[in-house]
Protein backbone atom coordinates (compact mmCIF):
# COMPACT_ATOMS: atom_id res chain seq x y z
CA UNK A 1 0.00 0.00 0.00
CA UNK A 2 1.45 3.36 -1.02
CA UNK A 3 1.58 6.43 1.20
CA UNK A 4 -1.18 8.07 -0.82
CA UNK A 5 -3.44 5.08 -0.27
CA UNK A 6 -2.62 5.08 3.44
CA UNK A 7 -3.37 8.81 3.71
CA UNK A 8 -6.66 8.49 1.86
CA UNK A 9 -7.67 5.47 3.93
CA UNK A 10 -6.89 7.27 7.18
CA UNK A 11 -8.76 10.38 6.05
CA UNK A 12 -11.83 8.39 5.06
CA UNK A 13 -11.76 6.50 8.35
CA UNK A 14 -11.65 9.71 10.40
CA UNK A 15 -14.29 11.34 8.20
CA UNK A 16 -16.66 8.38 8.51
CA UNK A 17 -16.19 8.25 12.30
CA UNK A 18 -16.90 12.00 12.59
CA UNK A 19 -19.97 11.74 10.36
CA UNK A 20 -21.27 8.78 12.37
CA UNK A 21 -20.94 10.82 15.57
CA UNK A 22 -22.33 14.00 14.01
CA UNK A 23 -25.35 12.23 12.51
CA UNK A 24 -25.94 10.50 15.87
CA UNK A 25 -25.47 7.00 14.46
CA UNK A 26 -23.15 6.21 17.37
CA UNK A 27 -24.93 6.70 20.69
CA UNK A 28 -23.02 9.10 22.90
CA UNK A 29 -23.92 10.93 26.07
CA UNK A 30 -26.08 14.03 25.52
CA UNK A 31 -23.30 16.30 26.73
CA UNK A 32 -20.82 14.95 24.18
CA UNK A 33 -23.41 14.89 21.39
CA UNK A 34 -24.70 18.43 22.01
CA UNK A 35 -21.61 20.25 23.28
CA UNK A 36 -18.50 18.63 21.74
CA UNK A 37 -19.31 17.02 18.38
CA UNK A 38 -20.96 20.08 16.75
CA UNK A 39 -18.18 22.39 17.91
CA UNK A 40 -15.44 20.43 16.18
CA UNK A 41 -16.19 22.47 13.04
CA UNK A 42 -16.71 26.19 12.71
CA UNK A 43 -19.91 26.48 14.75
CA UNK A 44 -19.66 29.63 16.86
CA UNK A 45 -22.81 29.19 18.94
CA UNK A 46 -23.07 27.15 22.11
CA UNK A 47 -25.98 24.73 22.47
CA UNK A 48 -27.79 27.11 24.85
CA UNK A 49 -27.53 29.92 22.29
CA UNK A 50 -28.82 27.57 19.58
CA UNK A 51 -31.76 26.56 21.79
CA UNK A 52 -32.51 30.24 22.53
CA UNK A 53 -32.35 31.08 18.84
CA UNK A 54 -34.64 28.14 18.05
CA UNK A 55 -37.16 29.26 20.67
CA UNK A 56 -37.12 32.88 19.53
CA UNK A 57 -37.52 32.15 15.81
CA UNK A 58 -39.41 28.87 16.06
CA UNK A 59 -37.16 27.40 13.35
CA UNK A 60 -34.08 25.28 13.92
CA UNK A 61 -31.28 24.85 11.42
CA UNK A 62 -31.59 21.66 9.41
CA UNK A 63 -28.81 19.18 10.12
CA UNK A 64 -27.78 19.06 6.48
CA UNK A 65 -27.23 22.84 6.40
CA UNK A 66 -24.99 22.72 9.44
CA UNK A 67 -23.14 19.69 8.06
CA UNK A 68 -22.49 21.23 4.64
CA UNK A 69 -21.31 24.47 6.22
CA UNK A 70 -18.83 22.92 8.65
CA UNK A 71 -17.49 19.75 7.08
CA UNK A 72 -15.56 21.08 4.04
CA UNK A 73 -13.61 23.62 6.07
CA UNK A 74 -12.91 21.12 8.84
CA UNK A 75 -11.75 18.53 6.30
CA UNK A 76 -9.50 21.00 4.50
CA UNK A 77 -7.89 22.26 7.70
CA UNK A 78 -7.36 18.71 8.98
CA UNK A 79 -5.85 17.54 5.70
CA UNK A 80 -3.52 20.56 5.61
CA UNK A 81 -2.39 19.96 9.18
CA UNK A 82 -1.77 16.30 8.40
CA UNK A 83 0.31 17.17 5.31
CA UNK A 84 2.35 19.71 7.26
CA UNK A 85 3.01 17.10 9.94
CA UNK A 86 4.10 14.55 7.30
CA UNK A 87 6.39 17.13 5.68
CA UNK A 88 7.94 18.09 9.02
CA UNK A 89 8.38 14.46 10.01
CA UNK A 90 10.08 13.70 6.68
CA UNK A 91 12.48 16.62 7.14
CA UNK A 92 13.14 15.59 10.74
CA UNK A 93 13.89 11.97 9.80
CA UNK A 94 15.98 12.85 6.72
CA UNK A 95 19.60 11.80 6.99
CA UNK A 96 22.58 11.70 4.68
CA UNK A 97 23.48 8.29 3.38
CA UNK A 98 26.86 8.44 1.61
CA UNK A 99 26.80 4.69 0.92
CA UNK A 100 23.56 5.01 -1.03
CA UNK A 101 25.05 7.89 -3.04
CA UNK A 102 28.09 5.80 -3.97
CA UNK A 103 25.89 2.85 -4.91
CA UNK A 104 23.66 5.04 -7.08
CA UNK A 105 26.65 6.56 -8.89
CA UNK A 106 28.05 3.08 -9.48
CA UNK A 107 24.72 1.94 -10.96
CA UNK A 108 24.64 4.98 -13.25
CA UNK A 109 28.19 4.25 -14.41
CA UNK A 110 27.33 0.60 -15.12
CA UNK A 111 24.19 1.61 -17.04
CA UNK A 112 26.20 4.04 -19.20
CA UNK A 113 28.78 1.35 -19.96
CA UNK A 114 26.07 -1.12 -20.97
CA UNK A 115 24.39 1.44 -23.20
CA UNK A 116 27.73 2.38 -24.83
CA UNK A 117 28.37 -1.30 -25.48
CA UNK A 118 25.06 -1.44 -27.36
CA UNK A 119 26.02 1.63 -29.41
CA UNK A 120 23.89 4.22 -27.63
CA UNK A 121 25.53 7.57 -26.81
CA UNK A 122 24.62 8.73 -23.29
CA UNK A 123 26.27 12.01 -22.39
Amino acid sequence: MTRAQQSISLGLLVLSLYLACFLQLIPLSPTVQDEIIPLVGTNLFSSSQRRARKLSTGVSEPLTDVLWEQLPLWGLVSFGAYLLFKLGWGVFMFNDVPEAHKELMNDIKMAREELKAKGIDVD
